[in-house]
Protein backbone atom coordinates (compact mmCIF):
# COMPACT_ATOMS: atom_id res chain seq x y z
CA UNK A 1 0.00 0.00 0.00
CA UNK A 2 1.87 3.17 -1.25
CA UNK A 3 2.19 6.42 1.17
CA UNK A 4 3.43 9.73 0.37
CA UNK A 5 4.72 10.00 3.98
CA UNK A 6 7.53 6.98 3.26
CA UNK A 7 9.58 9.65 1.24
CA UNK A 8 9.21 11.73 4.66
CA UNK A 9 10.64 9.17 6.41
CA UNK A 10 13.54 8.27 3.84
CA UNK A 11 14.60 12.36 3.81
CA UNK A 12 14.68 12.12 8.44
CA UNK A 13 17.01 9.69 8.13
CA UNK A 14 19.33 11.15 5.34
CA UNK A 15 19.05 14.50 7.25
CA UNK A 16 22.51 15.14 8.22
CA UNK A 17 21.24 16.92 11.42
CA UNK A 18 18.78 14.78 12.10
CA UNK A 19 16.93 14.16 15.57
CA UNK A 20 14.62 11.56 16.95
CA UNK A 21 11.20 11.71 15.45
CA UNK A 22 8.02 11.85 16.79
CA UNK A 23 5.78 10.81 14.43
CA UNK A 24 2.16 12.50 14.85
CA UNK A 25 -1.09 11.65 13.63
CA UNK A 26 -4.96 10.13 14.68
CA UNK A 27 -5.41 6.64 15.96
CA UNK A 28 -6.00 4.44 13.08
CA UNK A 29 -4.20 6.57 10.29
CA UNK A 30 -1.39 4.03 9.89
CA UNK A 31 1.59 4.64 11.61
CA UNK A 32 2.48 1.47 12.98
CA UNK A 33 1.95 0.18 9.67
CA UNK A 34 4.52 2.68 7.74
CA UNK A 35 7.00 2.42 10.54
CA UNK A 36 7.74 -0.86 10.43
CA UNK A 37 7.52 -1.02 6.18
CA UNK A 38 10.04 1.92 6.52
CA UNK A 39 12.10 -0.22 9.31
CA UNK A 40 12.42 -3.61 7.06
CA UNK A 41 13.56 -1.39 3.82
CA UNK A 42 15.32 1.33 4.99
CA UNK A 43 17.31 -0.87 7.99
CA UNK A 44 19.24 -3.62 8.11
CA UNK A 45 16.85 -4.46 11.71
CA UNK A 46 13.95 -3.52 13.62
CA UNK A 47 13.54 -3.19 17.44
CA UNK A 48 10.32 -2.78 17.97
CA UNK A 49 8.26 -2.00 21.48
CA UNK A 50 4.69 -1.30 21.96
CA UNK A 51 4.92 0.59 25.43
CA UNK A 52 0.83 -0.06 25.86
CA UNK A 53 0.55 -2.14 28.77
CA UNK A 54 4.24 -3.23 28.68
CA UNK A 55 5.09 -3.64 32.54
CA UNK A 56 8.64 -4.19 31.60
CA UNK A 57 9.04 -0.38 30.52
CA UNK A 58 8.40 1.03 34.00
CA UNK A 59 11.41 -0.48 35.21
CA UNK A 60 13.58 1.12 32.46
CA UNK A 61 12.87 4.95 32.57
CA UNK A 62 14.34 5.55 35.71
CA UNK A 63 16.79 7.54 34.73
CA UNK A 64 18.52 8.52 31.23
CA UNK A 65 21.54 6.51 30.95
CA UNK A 66 21.63 5.86 26.95
CA UNK A 67 23.99 2.86 27.28
CA UNK A 68 21.63 1.45 29.60
CA UNK A 69 18.42 2.10 27.76
CA UNK A 70 19.64 0.48 24.62
CA UNK A 71 20.80 -2.60 26.32
CA UNK A 72 17.42 -2.37 27.77
CA UNK A 73 15.90 -2.00 24.09
CA UNK A 74 17.92 -4.93 23.24
CA UNK A 75 16.89 -7.30 25.66
CA UNK A 76 13.27 -6.69 25.17
CA UNK A 77 13.14 -7.13 21.72
CA UNK A 78 16.10 -9.60 21.19
CA UNK A 79 17.46 -7.13 18.91
CA UNK A 80 20.95 -6.68 18.76
CA UNK A 81 20.65 -2.38 18.06
CA UNK A 82 23.31 -0.45 16.12
CA UNK A 83 24.16 2.95 15.61
CA UNK A 84 22.35 3.81 12.17
CA UNK A 85 21.34 -0.02 11.28
CA UNK A 86 18.60 -0.17 13.86
CA UNK A 87 15.56 1.24 13.41
CA UNK A 88 14.24 1.85 17.42
CA UNK A 89 10.14 2.22 17.41
CA UNK A 90 8.66 2.82 20.76
CA UNK A 91 4.66 2.73 19.90
CA UNK A 92 1.97 3.72 21.54
CA UNK A 93 4.33 6.80 23.31
CA UNK A 94 1.29 8.02 25.19
CA UNK A 95 1.33 5.18 27.29
CA UNK A 96 5.11 6.15 28.32
CA UNK A 97 5.25 9.65 29.11
CA UNK A 98 9.37 9.07 30.33
CA UNK A 99 10.03 7.38 26.72
CA UNK A 100 9.16 10.86 25.29
CA UNK A 101 11.22 12.50 27.37
CA UNK A 102 14.12 10.27 26.75
CA UNK A 103 13.90 12.36 23.69
CA UNK A 104 15.95 14.81 24.27
CA UNK A 105 18.49 12.63 25.96
CA UNK A 106 18.76 10.84 22.84
CA UNK A 107 19.35 13.80 20.35
CA UNK A 108 21.74 15.25 22.83
CA UNK A 109 23.93 12.39 24.28
CA UNK A 110 23.20 9.40 21.76
CA UNK A 111 22.59 11.02 17.88
CA UNK A 112 23.81 8.28 15.88
CA UNK A 113 20.77 6.20 17.04
CA UNK A 114 17.96 6.39 14.90
CA UNK A 115 14.66 6.64 16.92
CA UNK A 116 10.89 7.26 16.12
CA UNK A 117 8.46 7.22 18.26
CA UNK A 118 4.63 7.35 17.45
CA UNK A 119 1.20 7.28 19.27
CA UNK A 120 -2.22 8.53 19.94
CA UNK A 121 -1.90 12.46 19.10
CA UNK A 122 -4.38 13.29 22.13
CA UNK A 123 -2.08 11.64 24.53
CA UNK A 124 0.89 13.16 23.35
CA UNK A 125 0.09 16.55 23.57
CA UNK A 126 -1.43 15.94 26.90
CA UNK A 127 2.36 15.83 27.89
CA UNK A 128 2.89 19.28 25.64
CA UNK A 129 5.01 21.68 27.73
CA UNK A 130 5.57 18.77 30.71
CA UNK A 131 8.07 16.21 29.30
CA UNK A 132 8.02 16.51 26.09
CA UNK A 133 11.21 16.97 24.54
CA UNK A 134 10.24 20.85 22.59
CA UNK A 135 13.57 21.54 20.14
CA UNK A 136 14.57 18.44 20.10
CA UNK A 137 12.80 16.34 17.71
CA UNK A 138 11.75 16.36 14.45
CA UNK A 139 8.44 15.64 14.00
CA UNK A 140 6.26 14.87 10.64
CA UNK A 141 2.27 14.39 10.83
CA UNK A 142 0.50 11.45 9.12
CA UNK A 143 -3.14 11.89 7.52
CA UNK A 144 -5.62 9.78 6.10
CA UNK A 145 -4.87 8.79 2.98
CA UNK A 146 -5.72 10.79 -0.38
CA UNK A 147 -7.32 10.28 -3.56
CA UNK A 148 -3.77 9.92 -5.16
CA UNK A 149 -3.02 7.24 -2.45
CA UNK A 150 -6.45 5.59 -2.82
CA UNK A 151 -5.89 5.33 -6.61
CA UNK A 152 -3.11 3.61 -5.92
CA UNK A 153 -3.69 0.83 -3.35
CA UNK A 154 -6.59 0.27 -6.17
CA UNK A 155 -4.05 -1.05 -8.65
CA UNK A 156 -4.87 2.17 -10.70
CA UNK A 157 -1.12 3.07 -10.99
CA UNK A 158 -1.34 3.54 -15.12
CA UNK A 159 -4.26 6.09 -14.64
CA UNK A 160 -1.90 7.85 -11.80
CA UNK A 161 0.51 8.24 -14.49
CA UNK A 162 -1.74 9.96 -17.09
CA UNK A 163 -2.72 12.21 -14.47
CA UNK A 164 0.61 12.91 -13.49
CA UNK A 165 1.38 14.19 -16.90
CA UNK A 166 -1.11 17.13 -16.01
CA UNK A 167 -2.79 17.54 -19.46
CA UNK A 168 -5.59 18.41 -17.85
CA UNK A 169 -8.21 18.92 -21.25
CA UNK A 170 -7.21 15.88 -22.13
CA UNK A 171 -8.23 13.91 -19.02
CA UNK A 172 -12.00 14.33 -19.42
CA UNK A 173 -11.91 11.42 -21.20
CA UNK A 174 -11.58 9.77 -18.21
CA UNK A 175 -14.12 11.75 -16.28
CA UNK A 176 -16.58 8.56 -16.13
CA UNK A 177 -13.78 5.94 -14.56
CA UNK A 178 -12.30 8.51 -12.42
CA UNK A 179 -15.69 9.58 -10.96
CA UNK A 180 -16.38 6.21 -10.22
CA UNK A 181 -13.67 5.82 -8.24
CA UNK A 182 -14.05 9.36 -6.11
CA UNK A 183 -17.46 7.98 -5.09
CA UNK A 184 -15.69 4.79 -3.93
CA UNK A 185 -13.45 7.01 -1.83
CA UNK A 186 -16.14 8.72 -0.45
CA UNK A 187 -17.49 5.80 0.72
CA UNK A 188 -14.48 4.11 1.88
CA UNK A 189 -12.33 7.29 2.73
CA UNK A 190 -8.96 7.20 3.56
CA UNK A 191 -8.34 4.72 7.00
CA UNK A 192 -5.83 2.37 5.91
CA UNK A 193 -7.60 -0.51 7.65
CA UNK A 194 -10.49 0.06 5.93
CA UNK A 195 -9.22 0.84 2.53
CA UNK A 196 -7.26 -2.84 2.81
CA UNK A 197 -10.62 -4.41 3.55
CA UNK A 198 -12.20 -3.03 0.72
CA UNK A 199 -10.08 -3.93 -1.68
CA UNK A 200 -9.82 -7.37 -0.35
CA UNK A 201 -13.45 -8.02 -0.19
CA UNK A 202 -15.22 -5.51 -2.08
CA UNK A 203 -18.14 -5.73 0.80
CA UNK A 204 -19.17 -2.11 2.01
CA UNK A 205 -20.95 -3.56 4.71
CA UNK A 206 -17.72 -4.57 5.70
CA UNK A 207 -16.02 -0.94 5.23
CA UNK A 208 -18.64 0.46 7.30
CA UNK A 209 -18.70 -1.49 10.70
CA UNK A 210 -14.56 -1.22 10.34
CA UNK A 211 -16.12 2.70 10.66
CA UNK A 212 -18.19 2.13 13.01
CA UNK A 213 -15.12 0.56 15.14
CA UNK A 214 -12.50 3.23 14.17
CA UNK A 215 -15.65 5.64 15.27
CA UNK A 216 -16.08 3.84 18.88
CA UNK A 217 -11.98 3.66 19.27
CA UNK A 218 -11.97 7.40 18.92
CA UNK A 219 -15.30 6.92 21.87
CA UNK A 220 -12.73 5.14 24.15
CA UNK A 221 -9.77 8.05 23.64
CA UNK A 222 -12.47 10.40 24.58
CA UNK A 223 -13.04 8.58 27.84
CA UNK A 224 -9.52 7.46 28.73
CA UNK A 225 -7.49 11.40 27.97
CA UNK A 226 -10.71 13.45 28.17
CA UNK A 227 -10.92 15.11 31.78
CA UNK A 228 -13.86 13.93 33.00
CA UNK A 229 -15.54 17.63 33.02
CA UNK A 230 -14.84 18.03 29.74
CA UNK A 231 -16.30 14.75 28.43
CA UNK A 232 -19.63 15.87 27.96
CA UNK A 233 -18.53 18.65 26.06
CA UNK A 234 -16.18 17.05 23.77
CA UNK A 235 -18.99 14.37 22.92
CA UNK A 236 -21.62 17.60 21.91
CA UNK A 237 -18.99 18.98 19.75
CA UNK A 238 -17.74 15.96 17.83
CA UNK A 239 -21.76 14.64 17.40
CA UNK A 240 -22.49 18.25 16.32
CA UNK A 241 -20.09 18.46 13.46
CA UNK A 242 -22.30 16.88 10.44
CA UNK A 243 -25.21 18.74 11.45
CA UNK A 244 -22.65 21.97 11.28
CA UNK A 245 -21.64 21.18 7.58
CA UNK A 246 -24.80 20.20 6.21
CA UNK A 247 -25.83 23.56 6.76
CA UNK A 248 -25.90 26.57 4.08
CA UNK A 249 -23.71 28.43 6.16
CA UNK A 250 -20.94 25.93 7.71
CA UNK A 251 -19.72 28.62 9.73
CA UNK A 252 -19.81 26.40 13.56
CA UNK A 253 -22.64 27.58 15.36
CA UNK A 254 -22.67 27.32 18.76
CA UNK A 255 -26.09 27.21 19.54
CA UNK A 256 -26.63 23.64 17.81
CA UNK A 257 -24.70 22.25 20.98
CA UNK A 258 -27.14 23.67 23.78
CA UNK A 259 -29.46 26.13 23.71
CA UNK A 260 -27.70 29.32 24.40
CA UNK A 261 -24.56 28.08 23.87
CA UNK A 262 -21.48 30.42 24.05
CA UNK A 263 -17.91 30.37 22.39
CA UNK A 264 -15.89 30.50 25.78
CA UNK A 265 -17.75 27.04 27.21
CA UNK A 266 -16.90 24.88 24.88
CA UNK A 267 -13.51 26.39 23.44
CA UNK A 268 -11.88 24.28 25.37
CA UNK A 269 -13.44 21.04 23.57
CA UNK A 270 -12.75 22.08 20.81
CA UNK A 271 -9.18 22.42 20.75
CA UNK A 272 -9.28 18.98 22.72
CA UNK A 273 -10.28 17.52 19.46
CA UNK A 274 -7.91 19.29 17.53
CA UNK A 275 -4.87 18.38 19.42
CA UNK A 276 -6.27 14.48 19.04
CA UNK A 277 -6.04 15.26 15.12
CA UNK A 278 -9.82 14.31 14.96
CA UNK A 279 -10.78 17.49 13.73
CA UNK A 280 -9.43 20.04 11.19
CA UNK A 281 -10.81 23.39 11.63
CA UNK A 282 -10.39 26.17 9.13
CA UNK A 283 -11.04 29.99 10.43
CA UNK A 284 -12.54 32.69 8.37
CA UNK A 285 -10.34 36.01 7.48
CA UNK A 286 -11.72 38.97 7.37
CA UNK A 287 -9.49 40.54 4.86
CA UNK A 288 -8.05 39.15 1.40
CA UNK A 289 -4.64 40.29 1.45
CA UNK A 290 -1.25 38.60 2.40
CA UNK A 291 -0.46 37.03 4.46
CA UNK A 292 -3.86 35.28 5.58
CA UNK A 293 -2.78 34.72 9.09
CA UNK A 294 -3.06 38.43 9.65
CA UNK A 295 -6.64 38.80 9.03
CA UNK A 296 -7.84 35.29 10.57
CA UNK A 297 -11.01 35.86 12.45
CA UNK A 298 -11.01 32.93 15.11
CA UNK A 299 -13.88 33.82 16.76
CA UNK A 300 -15.68 32.07 13.20
CA UNK A 301 -14.07 28.92 12.05
CA UNK A 302 -15.68 25.54 10.23
CA UNK A 303 -14.92 21.85 11.07
CA UNK A 304 -14.28 19.14 9.44
CA UNK A 305 -13.26 15.72 10.77
CA UNK A 306 -9.89 13.87 9.54
CA UNK A 307 -11.65 11.26 7.24
CA UNK A 308 -14.63 11.93 4.67
CA UNK A 309 -15.35 8.05 5.14
CA UNK A 310 -15.78 8.46 9.03
CA UNK A 311 -18.06 11.40 7.92
CA UNK A 312 -20.35 8.97 5.98
CA UNK A 313 -20.58 6.68 9.01
CA UNK A 314 -21.00 9.04 11.44
CA UNK A 315 -24.29 10.16 9.45
CA UNK A 316 -25.24 6.54 8.88
CA UNK A 317 -25.25 7.79 4.53
CA UNK A 318 -26.59 4.74 2.61
CA UNK A 319 -23.87 3.10 0.59
CA UNK A 320 -26.22 3.62 -2.41
CA UNK A 321 -26.53 7.23 -2.35
CA UNK A 322 -22.59 7.56 -2.31
CA UNK A 323 -21.86 4.90 -4.73
CA UNK A 324 -24.58 5.00 -7.34
CA UNK A 325 -27.24 7.60 -6.80
CA UNK A 326 -26.79 11.59 -7.39
CA UNK A 327 -27.29 12.89 -3.52
CA UNK A 328 -24.02 13.02 -2.32
CA UNK A 329 -23.33 15.69 -4.53
CA UNK A 330 -26.99 17.04 -5.06
CA UNK A 331 -28.53 16.90 -1.50
CA UNK A 332 -26.43 17.66 2.04
CA UNK A 333 -25.48 21.12 0.85
CA UNK A 334 -22.00 20.20 -0.51
CA UNK A 335 -20.78 18.50 2.88
CA UNK A 336 -19.57 16.11 1.34
CA UNK A 337 -17.49 17.97 -1.43
CA UNK A 338 -16.11 20.45 1.28
CA UNK A 339 -14.89 18.19 3.59
CA UNK A 340 -13.02 15.82 0.60
CA UNK A 341 -11.70 19.51 -0.66
CA UNK A 342 -10.75 20.31 3.18
CA UNK A 343 -9.27 16.67 3.60
CA UNK A 344 -7.02 17.27 0.24
CA UNK A 345 -5.77 20.60 1.17
CA UNK A 346 -4.54 19.18 4.53
CA UNK A 347 -2.74 16.61 3.04
CA UNK A 348 -0.67 18.67 0.66
CA UNK A 349 0.17 20.95 4.17
CA UNK A 350 -2.26 23.91 2.87
CA UNK A 351 -3.63 25.64 5.57
CA UNK A 352 -7.44 26.97 4.67
CA UNK A 353 -9.32 29.44 5.55
CA UNK A 354 -12.54 30.42 4.64
CA UNK A 355 -13.89 33.98 3.61
CA UNK A 356 -17.10 36.50 3.97
CA UNK A 357 -17.32 40.16 3.68
CA UNK A 358 -19.87 41.32 6.83
CA UNK A 359 -21.33 43.61 4.28
CA UNK A 360 -22.45 41.21 1.74
CA UNK A 361 -23.53 37.43 1.08
CA UNK A 362 -20.87 36.54 -0.73
CA UNK A 363 -18.35 33.73 1.05
CA UNK A 364 -15.71 31.78 -0.57
CA UNK A 365 -15.31 28.21 0.18
CA UNK A 366 -11.81 28.07 0.77
CA UNK A 367 -8.87 30.69 0.79
CA UNK A 368 -5.23 29.59 0.23
CA UNK A 369 -1.95 31.27 0.03
CA UNK A 370 1.08 30.21 -2.08
CA UNK A 371 2.52 32.09 -4.60
CA UNK A 372 -0.36 34.12 -4.42
CA UNK A 373 -3.71 33.98 -3.01
CA UNK A 374 -6.10 32.02 -4.51
CA UNK A 375 -9.79 31.67 -4.00
CA UNK A 376 -11.55 28.56 -3.69
CA UNK A 377 -14.68 27.97 -4.67
CA UNK A 378 -16.61 24.08 -4.21
CA UNK A 379 -19.13 22.88 -6.33
CA UNK A 380 -20.93 19.09 -5.50
CA UNK A 381 -22.62 19.67 -9.28
CA UNK A 382 -21.72 20.44 -12.45
CA UNK A 383 -23.93 23.44 -11.65
CA UNK A 384 -21.31 26.15 -11.92
CA UNK A 385 -23.55 29.03 -11.82
CA UNK A 386 -22.47 31.27 -8.80
CA UNK A 387 -22.25 34.67 -8.22
CA UNK A 388 -19.76 34.94 -5.31
CA UNK A 389 -16.43 34.08 -6.90
CA UNK A 390 -16.82 36.57 -9.66
CA UNK A 391 -18.04 39.38 -7.54
CA UNK A 392 -14.89 38.94 -5.23
CA UNK A 393 -12.39 38.43 -8.32
CA UNK A 394 -14.09 41.92 -9.88
CA UNK A 395 -13.07 43.08 -6.64
CA UNK A 396 -9.35 41.68 -6.54
CA UNK A 397 -8.01 42.01 -9.94
CA UNK A 398 -4.43 40.46 -8.55
CA UNK A 399 -6.16 37.14 -7.53
CA UNK A 400 -7.63 34.19 -9.38
CA UNK A 401 -10.30 31.67 -8.86
CA UNK A 402 -10.42 27.78 -8.81
CA UNK A 403 -13.87 25.95 -8.58
CA UNK A 404 -13.81 22.22 -7.68
CA UNK A 405 -16.04 20.70 -9.33
CA UNK A 406 -17.38 18.02 -11.31
CA UNK A 407 -17.22 19.96 -14.13
CA UNK A 408 -14.58 19.18 -16.67
CA UNK A 409 -11.21 21.73 -16.82
CA UNK A 410 -11.99 24.82 -18.36
CA UNK A 411 -10.56 28.50 -17.90
CA UNK A 412 -13.32 31.26 -18.22
CA UNK A 413 -13.00 34.82 -17.06
CA UNK A 414 -10.12 34.41 -14.61
CA UNK A 415 -11.77 31.01 -13.40
CA UNK A 416 -9.83 27.67 -13.38
CA UNK A 417 -12.85 24.60 -13.53
CA UNK A 418 -10.35 22.20 -11.71
CA UNK A 419 -12.44 18.43 -11.53
CA UNK A 420 -12.42 17.22 -7.94
CA UNK A 421 -10.46 14.11 -8.75
CA UNK A 422 -7.80 16.21 -10.11
CA UNK A 423 -7.29 18.71 -6.81
CA UNK A 424 -4.20 16.04 -5.35
CA UNK A 425 -2.39 16.84 -9.00
CA UNK A 426 -3.12 20.28 -9.77
CA UNK A 427 -2.28 21.29 -5.84
CA UNK A 428 1.02 19.42 -6.42
CA UNK A 429 1.77 21.41 -9.46
CA UNK A 430 1.50 24.81 -7.75
CA UNK A 431 3.34 23.73 -5.06
CA UNK A 432 6.50 22.85 -7.37
CA UNK A 433 5.99 25.96 -9.27
CA UNK A 434 6.40 28.33 -6.36
CA UNK A 435 9.42 26.04 -5.02
CA UNK A 436 10.91 26.86 -8.41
Amino acid sequence: MYRKIYEELVAWKQKKYRKPLVLNGARQVGKTWILKEFGNKEYESIAYINCDNNPLLKDIFYDFDMERLIRSFSAITNVRIEKEKTLIILDEIQECPLGLTSLKYFCENAPKYHIVVAGSLLGIHVHQGTGFPVGKVDQIHMYPMSFEEFLLSMDQTILCETIQRRQWEELSSMADLLIDLLRQYYYVGGMPEVVSRYIEEHDIEQVRLLQYQILDGYKNDFSKHVPKNLLPKVDLVWNSIPAQLARENKKFIFGILKSGGRAKEFEDAIQWLIDAGLVYKVNRVSKLCEPLHFYEDFNSFKLFILDLGLLGALTQTPAKEVLIGSHVFEEYKGAFTEQYVAQQLVFRRIKPYYYTNKNSTNEIDFVIQMDQIHLIEVKAEENLKSKSLQTVLNEHQNMDGWRFSMSKYRERNRIINIPLYLIQEWLKAKQEKEKG
